[in-house]
């Protein structure tokens, strides 16, 4: 296999063995190194100490890759972002186990759920409030319908050092307290056509949150000590948690975590299962971490058209930003060759890319720039294939959700 290690070889041989592999191709084209993708999902798999592993959809947005990631072992079901996504994947055969991770207001998705047994039976709604309930069953005329529908509860995840004056982590359900958890359970069993089979929760201020920001060590310093603080106080309440909705339901499972937390989240003895996705491409965010720093293994070239002066050249595109808060760390990185950089005046435009820094002057118009994506599964919303490679050679190529028409969000 010729999948080689970052550290010990460095970016030219990358940069060769992508450029030998995909000769033929004119970018913009997306790839994913199933090498490295197989390494990162393998140790991911070790991190997660005996848990099975969800994978996150939105994080990968290729069925061919999420089927991949399945068939290896210690990982089991799918964490979808919307309901009709769950319902095309349990359809076209991906998982028939499907957890949504997040609340669903799609009526005609929801109809189509209680009416169908496959779906009914593969699919896990999340709930976080009764009036989320009362949705479900306006929706369906007063009723859940002819299938009973699955249900998982949220609970906040978030740190509140001194109660509801700090909030440190993402703003999710408003079930935070197992008090909280325990009534919506009581509340779900009450009502008719639903069965609570699951808990979720993920602490984003752990997995999702750098704590080694190049450039930052006292930001890095504060980062760390508060995910010391957070971890076992998210222990304890998640452990409570789960014993007061087990009081109301028979739990298949207790969710938790993601890419920046498997280890941690996994000696929760209260969670059953961890979520991961992004790991398996490891975007540019997760240079950041110290903890585990998966192999980057999904890519876009862009070509060099233009050299408007000594020291820059600027390549076709390159404006694929990344969501969430707007700052630089959500701009694509360009990675092969090594040594270059965005130029702060302009940063990842739309149509154009200045780039500069050591390697600038070696690159010629034609020549290919390869970046990291900040973040995973964005970058399949920019293309409508993935190029698959291995070794120095293209062996496959599959749609992502794009290219089979299927925009979710």
């Amino acid at each position: 296999m010729l999948y080689v290690s970052y550290a010990t070889s460095g970016r030219d041989a990358l940069l060769k063995r992508y450029n030998d592999a995909t000769v033929g191709l004119e970018p913009p084209f997306a790839i994913v190194d199933l090498d490295a993708f197989d390494a990162n999902a393998t140790e991911l798999v070790k991190r997660s100490a005996g848990k099975p592993l969800r994978v996150a959809s939105k994080s990968v947005r290729c069925r061919h890759l999420l089927g991949r990631a399945l068939a290896m072992p210690g990982w089991r079901g799918v964490m979808a972002f919307t309901l009709a996504e769950a319902q095309w994947l349990v359809q076209t055969g991906v998982s028939d186990d499907v957890l949504i991770g997040y609340p669903t207001t799609d009526r005609e998705a929801l109809r189509a759920l209680a009416g169908d047994a496959e779906l009914a039976a593969s699919i896990t709604l999340m709930v976080d409030s009764t009036d989320q309930l009362d949705f479900i069953d306006a929706a369906l005329g007063g009723g859940a319908g002819g299938q009973t529908i699955r249900l998982c509860v949220e609970l906040d995840a978030s740190w509140r050092p001194v109660g509801d004056r700090l909030h440190i982590g993402v703003r999710r359900s408003p079930i935070h307290t197992p008090e909280q958890a325990g009534a919506l359970a009581a509340e779900v069993a009450r009502r008719t056509g639903y069965r609570l089979v699951g808990v979720m929760s993920y602490e984003a201020q752990i997995a999702g949150l750098g704590d080694a920001p190049g450039g930052q060590r006292a930001r890095g310093a504060a980062i760390r000590f508060m995910q010391r603080r957070s971890m076992p106080e998210l222990i304890g309440r998640r452990g409570a948690a789960v014993a007061a909705v087990r009081r109301h339901a028979d739990l298949e499972f207790v969710n938790g975590g993601g890419t920046g937390s498997v280890a941690a989240t996994a000696a929760d003895p209260a969670v059953t299962e961890v979520t991961a996705g992004s790991g398996l491409y490891g975007p540019a965010l997760f240079d950041g971490y110290r903890a585990w720093r998966p192999t980057p293994a999904a890519f876009f070239a862009l070509p060099v058209v233009r050299r408007p002066a000594p020291g820059i050249a600027t390549v076709l595109g390159g404006g694929w930003i990344a969501s969430g808060e707007t700052s630089r760390s959500r701009q694509p990185v360009p990675w092969l060759p090594g040594g270059l950089s965005l130029i702060g005046t302009e940063g990842a435009g739309e149509v154009q890319t200045p780039l500069t820094g050591a390697r600038a002057d070696a690159l010629r118009v034609g020549d290919r720039v390869w970046f990291r994506h900040a973040k995973a599964g964005e970058l399949c919303e920019h293309v409508d294939v993935v190029h698959l490679v291995s070794g120095d050679r293209v062996v496959g190529v599959v749609p992502s959700y794009r290219g089979e028409s299927r925009t979710f969000l």
